[in-house]
């Protein structure tokens, strides 16, 4: 037997012992539902496409494994998403389609030609995402709708609906468009749908009423009535009554004539006075607006593409631009704070070595948008450099409730932990500073110049050193936190919150969070909050950031990105569900990322690391190890000797499909004890 075989018998091992635990411990006994499958079944048939005719046919989901069906989502063998865009779909679909698909989370139907009125979403109370965005939706807006509590996005533009729009309330609600309808009426006052800009309500001529410029006239209209013939004099009567006839008439005309020039007066009276107001209400609009136009026309001369006052949706639609480096000069800066409203207050007073102006005159970088707020590189005047987070989203809480959790992140001291610098707190602004990691983050390492020729190749010692950082940092956070029920020490590790200073050192960042962002926001965009127990039982523990630790892992392995933790714009997959299935379908030479799988010497390791992974994302949470145990398990492994070009080839039991899975089975498994 060659060298190879080694290899290929522990793979085979390894993956058989994790499949074992899952027998042995059991999985969620979902199945499918026969209902939820006749409800796409109805829905295929209004569609009457070529490609769902021929993809949505047997089993839609099984358990945990990816869906059969093109654009659908499952979670624990229950439809979860519906996502058919751009796919020139046509079809009424009927207001009670989605009666029996009570679990589904995100629905997309945008850029196609579908008819009819909006459904009745009454049953979808765990919806969070619609968009049913250009089509040719007719009708008023469902007031369904407004009854989902969960819904953070609603995407309703370049359609045909007509009627009011019903009073959306709900706080988790931060995307929201009507634009490009027939809509009418005052906007509801609500303060979810007045926190919106204009640009949420365009193109709809009879809708009036803030946010839009749209003034509501308040006009009375006179009814017409159809006045009846008089009847015919009989014949022989005499002129005189036709005279006191006719002069009656005169006399009620002249009446008449009165009242007609009285009405006119009255109306040329309001006209005047509504005019009058008009043009009170413009300038008074003009002045309002006058102090934004000039900061707009400043950002257009410097460059600077972030607003300071934006809202939300602007921010988010902004987001998908690159960002570009300004410099911003005087008061005000692209973090949204002035001078006057506080100073900053260092965690560590010994670097308290610049003030609130100092960042407000210094060079402003956008460096993207997270869950927790827009950050941003600031290079001050003596050259240091650090990183500005603009906070949003926090729960309600006092200066020195915010001020004591902060103390208490920046308290967790570790040499692979990133505790934030200095703090700024006002009504409107809340500032963390952070220094800047000169080398980046781990996402950018991993995925960042694929096929370039400036890419330097990210190795196995590199790859085991960064796994090692990150465990040594969030065991800390285990062994330090008393955190309570329902919060976890980290709750949002993902490979862009490890980052890599000067020496190449691991950092993590964004820990400790949880207890301060709100619950909403939180449960939808949070790592943690994605792990099976969260899905199932709406439960998070210590244990969810060991399954966050075991897809870092993954995609380290893998070079591949992870479903849970893609950036916005950028699709991935469920790693753990994909390893599975890549040794089930015989196509494990996918596994390793090429980078690594040419290192003939790292494979025992690699296959360690692999093992090690797949636990830490077992579904049920007390079958995944302790972080110190992992620590212990990582510092068993040890390093190649060499790296050299010459030690690169690759190794046959990692990329050969023809042999990838002859291993498995009682021989294999005997042969590797």
């Amino acid at each position: 037997m060659g060298s190879w075989s080694l290899s290929k018998i522990l793979l085979a091992s390894v993956l058989i012992t994790f499949s074992n635990q899952n027998v042995a411990g059991g999985g969620p006994a979902t199945g499918y539902d026969r209902q939820e499958r006749d409800a796409l079944y109805a829905l295929k048939a209004n569609f009457n496409h070529p490609f769902l005719n021929k993809n949505w046919t047997g089993l839609q989901c099984y358990m945990n494994e990816p869906p059969y069906w093109y654009g659908i989502q499952c979670i624990n063998g229950r439809v979860t998403g519906i996502l058919l865009e751009n796919m020139d779909l046509t079809g009424t679909i009927k207001f009670d389609t989605f009666i029996f698909l009570p679990e589904l989370v995100a629905l997309s139907f945008r850029n196609n030609s579908l008819t009819g009125t909006l459904m009745n979403f009454a049953a979808n109370q765990q919806l969070t995402s619609v968009d049913l965005s250009g089509n040719k939706f007719h009708g008023p807006i469902s007031q369904s709708l407004a009854s989902l509590d969960l819904l953070i996005s609603l995407q309703l533009q370049g359609n045909n609906l007509t009627g009011q729009i019903p009073e959306f309330d709900q706080p988790t609600l931060i995307l929201f468009n009507v634009s490009n309808n027939n809509l009418s009426g005052l906007i509801p006052s609500t303060r979810t749908l007045q926190s919106f800009g204009p640009d949420s309500f365009l193109d709809n001529p009879k809708l009036c009423g803030p946010p839009t410029l749209n003034s509501c006239n308040l006009s009375t209209s006179k009814e017409q009535q159809d006045g009846s013939q008089a009847p015919e004099q009989p014949p022989g009567e005499s002129n005189t009554k036709s005279n006191k006839k006719n002069s009656s008439l005169s006399h009620y005309a002249v009446i008449f004539l009165l009242f007609d020039v009285v009405g006119l007066v009255a109306v040329v009276i309001l006209f005047f006075l509504y005019y009058k107001k008009s043009k009170e209400l413009k300038k008074f609009m003009k002045d309002e607006n006058k102090e934004e136009e000039e900061e707009e026309e400043e950002d257009e001369r410097v460059r600077v593409q972030v607003q300071v006052q934006g809202r939300r949706l602007e921010e988010a639609n902004r987001d998908q631009e690159k960002p570009e480096e300004a410099v911003v000069e005087g008061r005000r800066s692209v973090f949204g704070a002035e001078e006057k409203e506080g100073k900053l207050v260092f965690m560590d007073k010994s670097i308290a070595n610049f003030e609130l102006s100092d960042l407000l005159k210094a060079t402003a970088e956008g460096l993207g948008r997270g869950i927790f707020g827009n950050s941003y590189k600031a290079l001050l005047e003596d050259g240091q450099a650090v990183v500005v987070k603009r906070l949003r989203d926090l729960k309600p809480m006092t200066d020195e409730e915010f001020t004591r959790k902060l103390i208490s992140v920046a308290s967790l001291s570790h040499l692979n932990l990133l505790p934030p610098l200095a703090y700024y707190y006002s009504k409107d602004e809340k500032l963390l500073v952070y220094r800047f990691a000169e080398k980046g983050n781990l996402f950018n390492r991993i995925h960042g110049g694929r096929g370039g020729r400036d890419r330097v190749p990210f190795r196995w010692n590199a790859r085991l050193s960064a796994a090692r950082g990150a465990a040594l940092a969030l065991e800390h956070l285990h062994r330090s936190s008393r955190a309570s029920n329902g919060i976890v020490p980290h709750g949002n590790l993902k490979s862009s919150n490890v980052l890599f200073d000067q020496n190449g050192e691991v950092l993590i960042t964004d820990y400790g969070f949880a207890s301060l962002i709100a619950a909403p926001i939180a449960c939808h965009s949070m790592m943690a909050y994605k792990s099976p127990e969260y899905q199932s039982s709406k439960r998070i523990s210590h244990k969810s950031d060991v399954w966050s630790y075991g897809a870092l892992l993954l995609e380290l392995l893998s070079g591949r990105i992870s479903a849970f933790s893609a950036p916005p714009g950028t699709s991935g997959v469920n790693l753990c569900t994909w390893v599975h299935r890549a040794v089930r379908e015989e196509w494990t030479a996918e596994i390793f990322d090429v980078e690594i799988s040419v290192q003939r010497n790292a494979a025992p390791g690699m296959l360690r690391l692999l093992q090690l992974a797949l636990r830490c994302c077992d579904n049920a949470p007390e079958r995944r190890p302790e972080m110190a145990e992992i620590v212990r398990e990582l510092a068993s492994m040890k390093p190649v000797d060499s790296e050299d070009e010459s030690d690169m080839s690759y190794d046959r039991s990692l990329t050969d499909e023809s042999a990838s899975t002859s291993a498995s089975g009682p021989a294999g498994d005997e042969k590797s004890r």
